[in-house]
C-alpha cells in the first residue's frame, strides 16, 4: 500500500471506530473534549488528538489507528491496514459536547487566571466545594489564601497547577456539570501546604488533595499535591524534584483502583531511585472525596468538625 493510501485511511477512520467495533464503551463521566475514555471491563484506552491517537494509561501501549488494530490482534501492518479499511464509513457514537466550540481567541494562561475571582464564602464555587464535595471551609480558605483557586463558569472550580518557579501553567476544572483542564494549559502539580514539607502526599485530583487534608486535619509538615488525573513528563519531573530534597518521604495517595495502583507504583519507583521512603495510602472507597463525604455523613462528622 502506498503512503498516500495509508494517510487517506488514517484520515477516514478514527480510533473510536476500532474500539466500538471491539465492543468497548465510552465513559462519558470520565471523558473530556480532548480525551475520550473507553472501557472494556477493567481495561481502559484514552483516545486523543481528535480521534487520531490513543494510549493505554496502564501500560506503555499507544499509537495511531493502525497500532490500535495491531493492539487488538492484527498480525503485522498489512493486516492492520485491512482491518482499518473495513471500518471506512463506520459511524462512531460521539457525545453531544464533542461538537467544536465557536472559534475564540485564547488568551494567555496567566491573564485568563488573573481575570477570575478567588472563591469567597457564599459564592457558587465555594458552595460547590463545601456543600457538594464536603470540603471544610477551613481547607478552602487555606487554598484560596495560597492563591490556588479561582471561580470558573457555572459554579465550577479552577485549581491551579504551577511549576517549580511558582508560575501558573494550567488548572484543573471541576464543577457540578463539568470536568476538564485549562485549554492550552500544562499539567504539572496542584499543591498546597508548606513548600519545605518533609511529607508529600500525591493524589490524582485537587479535590482529593483537599479531601485528604481534611481527613488528616491538614497535618503539619505535609504538602498535598495532585497530578490532575494524568501523568505527564512534567508531572514526573516535578515529583522527582520534590523527592530529591533532603529528609523527604512520599505518600502515594492515589485512587483505590487499578489506575491508582499503577500511579502508586510509579511513585514508588521514583522514591526507590532517589533513595527515600514511600508508603501507599489507599482510600476505603474509590477516592478521598468519597471517603470524606462518607465521614461527613456519618458519626465521625462531629469529631472532625470539633478538631478543625
Amino acid at each position: 500500500m502506498e503512503k498516500k493510501d495509508i494517510e487517506e485511511l488514517r484520515s477516514k477512520v478514527v480510533c473510536a471506530a476500532v474500539l466500538e467495533r471491539e465492543g468497548w464503551k465510552i465513559d462519558l463521566k470520565e471523558s473530556t473534549r480532548r480525551a475520550l475514555k473507553y472501557r472494556s471491563g477493567a481495561d481502559i484506552i484514552i483516545v486523543i488528538h481528535e480521534g487520531r491517537g490513543w494510549f493505554d494509561p496502564l501500560s506503555p501501549a499507544k499509537g495511531d489507528v493502525f497500532d490500535l488494530a495491531k493492539h487488538f490482534g492484527a498480525n503485522g501492518f498489512p493486516e492492520a491496514c485491512d482491518r482499518v479499511a473495513a471500518l471506512v464509513g463506520f459511524v462512531v457514537t460521539l457525545p453531544v459536547w464533542k461538537r467544536a466550540p465557536k472559534p475564540a481567541a485564547t488568551a494567555s494562561i496567566a491573564s485568563r487566571w488573573s481575570r477570575r475571582r478567588p472563591p469567597r464564602p457564599g459564592s457558587a464555587t465555594w458552595n460547590y466545594l463545601a456543600e457538594q464535595r464536603g470540603i471544610p471551609d477551613s481547607i478552602i480558605a487555606v487554598v484560596v489564601a495560597r492563591g490556588g483557586l479561582r471561580e470558573g463558569l457555572q459554579g465550577s472550580m479552577w485549581a491551579a497547577h504551577d511549576d517549580l518557579a511558582g508560575r501558573i501553567i494550567g488548572w484543573e476544572e471541576r464543577g457540578p456539570h463539568w470536568r476538564g483542564f485549562a485549554t492550552g494549559g500544562t499539567k504539572e502539580l496542584f499543591r498546597f501546604g508548606p513548600t519545605d514539607a518533609e511529607r508529600i502526599c500525591i493524589t490524582e485530583a485537587a479535590i482529593d488533595a483537599m479531601s485528604l487534608a481534611a481527613i488528616e486535619v491538614q497535618r503539619s509538615h505535609t504538602l498535598y499535591v495532585s497530578t490532575g488525573g494524568g501523568w505527564s513528563p512534567a508531572t514526573e519531573q516535578a515529583i522527582r524534584c520534590l523527592a530529591e530534597r533532603a529528609n523527604v518521604r512520599l505518600v502515594a495517595a492515589t485512587d483505590n483502583n487499578r489506575q491508582g495502583d499503577v500511579y502508586a507504583e510509579r511513585i514508588r519507583k521514583i522514591a526507590g531511585e532517589t533513595g527515600i521512603e514511600c508508603t501507599r495510602s489507599r482510600p476505603r472507597a474509590g477516592d478521598w472525596n468519597e471517603d470524606l463525604r462518607g465521614l461527613l455523613g456519618g458519626p465521625a462528622y462531629g469529631l472532625l468538625a470539633t478538631i478543625q
